[in-house]
């Protein structure tokens, strides 16, 4: 089946870094855009950023471009998103999540269970 499993969230001071990894199985990885989608607490969803498939095309929300990267490794079927000068606007449970296109349009069909990110001092 497929598993998404997010790692490296915690405990970080604003201005910090925290980088988050995304282990994929049970489906080919490499064939598949990948996205970060991030929910603050009381709020709604909210866009994180995109990766295409083979890791050349890189997209983000504004409110991250700057200071977030995404990017992957497919020989080990794993997405990362590194974040930089954190502020406490960053705390949020972050997903990984799996774009499938079909029929014309696109959505999130699977997605991880998430990694909890808290930005305090």
């Amino acid at each position: 089946e497929v598993q998404l499993v997010e790692s490296g969230g915690g405990l970080v001071q604003p201005g910090g870094s925290l980088r988050l990894s995304c282990a994929a199985s049970g489906f080919t990885f490499s064939g598949y855009v990948m996205t970060w989608v991030r929910q603050a607490p009381g709020k709604g969803l909210e866009w994180v950023s995109g990766i295409n498939s083979i890791g050349t095309i890189t997209t983000y929300g504004d409110s991250v471009k700057d200071r977030f990267i995404i990017s992957r490794d497919n020989a080990k079927n794993t997405l990362y998103l590194q974040m930089n000068s954190l502020n406490t606007e960053d705390t949020a449970v972050y997903y990984c999540a799996r774009v499938r296109y079909w029929e014309g349009a696109h959505d999130m069909d699977y997605w991880g269970k998430g990694t909890l990110v808290t930005v305090s001092s």
